[in-house]
């Protein structure tokens, strides 16, 4: 007797953590494109978001999620939208994507954000992303 497709699908497991989730806060639009691409090839759930505006616009974020913003942001720079997302109760792993000045990286290390250069080149971004929502223990 044949099954139905249904039947034959998997049933996911109610108990196994859900997928980690990146969340791209980027301006380029060619970049947030290419970035959701790279991290959905590599296994993740993507959230794109084009400013700081619209994720913080945004009612709620993830919990088994990777921040990845750029600095040079309009109208509020990357670590004043971390600052912003902290004070509301967030408290993600984030990755700053920037070419760093020290001014930069000096505020990067004061707020524990880790910082990958642009031009992102290699899979520099998402091996620090994979160590980020690495279970600690």
């Amino acid at each position: 007797m044949a099954q139905s497709r249904a039947q034959m699908l998997p049933v996911p497991d109610p108990k196994a953590p859900a997928q980690p989730e990146v969340v791209i806060v980027e301006d380029d639009a060619d970049l947030l494109r290419a970035l959701s691409f790279a991290f959905e090839t590599e296994g993740f759930g993507v959230q794109s978001y084009e400013s700081a505006e619209a994720l913080l616009d945004r009612a709620s974020l993830p919990e088994r999620s990777c921040l990845v913003i750029d600095y040079w942001l309009p109208k509020m720079n990357g670590l004043a939208l971390l600052s912003r997302l902290r004070e509301q109760g967030h408290d993600l792993p984030a990755v700053l994507i920037t070419t760093p000045t020290r001014e930069i990286e000096r505020r990067a290390a004061l707020a524990s954000v880790s910082i990958v250069d642009k031009p992102l080149l290699n899979n520099a971004l998402v091996a620090k992303v994979r160590e980020l929502l690495a279970p600690q223990g």
